[in-house]
């Protein structure tokens, strides 16, 4: 067994532990506390989170795809700048986005203010209320559909014209082709989009908290903090496992084992087609419509509230904050590119049943919500703890809870929870460049380390950047496991953005957002620079 066997067992290991801790201890002794939830509290938990994951995802499917046909298939007006402006919501994290459009749309907001002062109107609140189930749906599906749409448009642009100039030849219109030849060749990639929108809206804490929405990551905050126990926070937190893994499997259910493949190796890409008229001023007023509510009307506005509140908010404390965000973010990132390279040079070496289960093991942490990893990793570190009492003693260290409440415990929920983020864009890179220049150095007599460092990491040094910023984007974004697991009086953007809007204090909040935006704007900006030098 050589290094990188041992090192990538190491890793599986602290990635599965504080999952198999949530689900050994939902078999455990119950408590009064988890016996009133799950006779009062459980049904309404289910019967929201199911509303707003069916409703998120039929949404965010029609967007997307839709978007993602008209971008691949049509010219239109400003084409170019929406095919990458509709990516910009995802800088915009969706809890920042809750509170910016309850700030526009409520009683003091712009609209009805200038409705009252410049027009005499006066409309019932009721209109505009966007605190609850529908207004979760309507956020979630605005700031997460990029994900559908830039995985669908990847797959469209690659597909063959001749699909789409035989059904029109066969007298096919738009909209059949669309519904019988676009969609079901799609089916794989939208699928997998939506799956990835469901997933954040599990992992959601901001809006649903924000919006008064009673959800299971709201119940495991309020049955830890609120209540003290931590062990009915486990098993809530386990049937929340239970109902990500009923997604993962109906994902592969609805992919099916239908698969497209092209029978000639000369595959002529599709070329859009222009539109002209009213047809081209509809696609790009969708589109325009789309990238306003999504990015342009919530940066505006949160523009707006900056400047009020720039000299009362900037100070050496709030320079601070943004020091802390950076830290985690590099820090965290940083050690998700190393474990992410140890695991997917493994699994590419060694083709075994023991690396196939580590690369599943690697992205099982995405998959499992913020909420849930940050209880399993908090007991653990306890545990931990609670074992190393004596020798904290023995060093003059007082028997305190050290590790559980530093920030090894946060940067650690950081690379389970992201981990498949830098693991998917390194495996790819490996590959792209395959083994053979691994194995041409190999056997000029260059040892297995020596060979990586040398060669291996040269080659996906694209890639390793890739993971990097993607994965300093989600932990600079990233509420729920910061919320819970930061250590005492260390705050970052989104905690600080978050806790002023949670005050009602809205305008405070604009520029901690404004500055996270910026930051995964540029990032986002880099990785696709980092894309376009990329080999095809």
């Amino acid at each position: 067994m050589n290094i990188w066997t041992v090192l990538s067992m190491v890793i599986v290991l602290l990635i599965l532990m504080p999952n198999l801790k949530i689900l050994i201890n939902f078999f455990t002794q119950t408590t009064d506390n988890w016996e009133h939830i799950k006779e009062h509290i459980l049904p309404l938990l289910l019967k929201n989170t199911s509303i707003i994951i069916v409703a998120t995802g039929v949404l965010t499917i029609l967007i997307g795809t839709s978007l993602a046909w008209l971008i691949s298939a049509y010219d239109f007006p400003l084409k170019v700048f929406f095919k990458w402006g509709l990516i910009l919501p995802l800088a915009i994290p969706p809890y920042i986005a809750a509170y910016t459009y309850n700030g526009i749309l409520n009683y003091t907001g712009v609209i009805q203010t200038t409705l009252r002062n410049d027009y005499g109107i006066r409309v019932d609140q009721k209109y505009f209320d966007i605190m609850n189930i529908p207004g979760s749906i309507f956020i979630f599906t605005l700031f997460l559909f990029p994900y559908v749409y830039t995985i669908t448009r990847a797959f469209l642009a690659n597909q063959s014209s001749s699909l789409i100039e035989n059904a029109r030849l066969l007298g096919r219109n738009a909209f059949e082709i669309f519904f019988r030849v676009v969609l079901p060749i799609s089916r794989g990639a939208i699928i997998g989009g939506a799956s990835l929108v469901l997933l954040e809206v599990l992992n959601d804490y901001g809006v649903v908290k924000y919006f008064g929405v009673p959800t299971f990551s709201t119940a495991i905050f309020q049955t830890w903090f609120s209540m003290g126990d931590l062990n009915a926070a486990i098993k809530l937190s386990a049937t929340l496992m239970f109902i990500v893994f009923t997604i993962l499997i109906f994902e592969k259910v609805l992919r099916g084992r239908k698969k497209y493949s092209y029978t000639t190796a000369k595959v002529k890409p599709l070329t859009p087609m222009k539109l002209t008229g009213w047809k081209a001023w509809t696609v790009f007023g969708y589109s325009l419509l789309i990238f306003s509510l999504g990015f342009f009307i919530p940066f505006i506005q949160l523009l707006d509230w900056m400047f009020l509140t720039f000299e009362k908010i900037a100070s050496p404390v709030f320079t601070q904050l943004i020091m802390n965000s950076l830290l985690v973010a590099f820090t965290g990132a940083f050690m998700i590119v190393i474990f992410a390279v140890i695991i997917a040079n493994f699994t590419r070496m060694h083709k075994s049943w023991l690396s196939k289960s580590a690369s599943r093991i690697t992205i099982l942490g995405y998959s499992i919500p913020g909420a849930v990893i940050a209880v399993g990793i908090s007991s653990v570190f306890i545990d931990i703890d609670n074992l190393l009492f004596t020798f904290y003693e023995s060093f003059g260290m007082e028997a305190s809870l050290f590790l559980s409440t530093s920030l090894f415990m946060l940067i650690s929920a950081y690379i389970i929870r992201f981990l498949a983020v830098g693991y998917n864009s390194i495996e790819s890179g490996f590959d792209k460049v395959g083994n053979k220049f691994t194995e041409a150095s190999r056997m000029l007599g260059m040892g297995m380390t020596k060979t990586f460092f040398k060669v291996d990491v040269r080659l996906i040094k694209g890639a390793i950047f890739s993971g990097f910023i993607l994965a300093f984007i989600d932990i600079l974004k990233e509420l729920p496991l910061t919320l819970i697991l930061r250590p005492f009086n260390f705050d970052t953007l989104s905690t600080k953005a978050f806790q002023y809007a949670s005050d009602e204090q809205i305008h405070e909040a604009s520029l901690a957002s404004i500055i996270i935006i910026v930051i995964s704007g540029i990032a986002i900006y880099l990785f696709h620079q980092v894309l376009e030098k990329e080999p095809k």
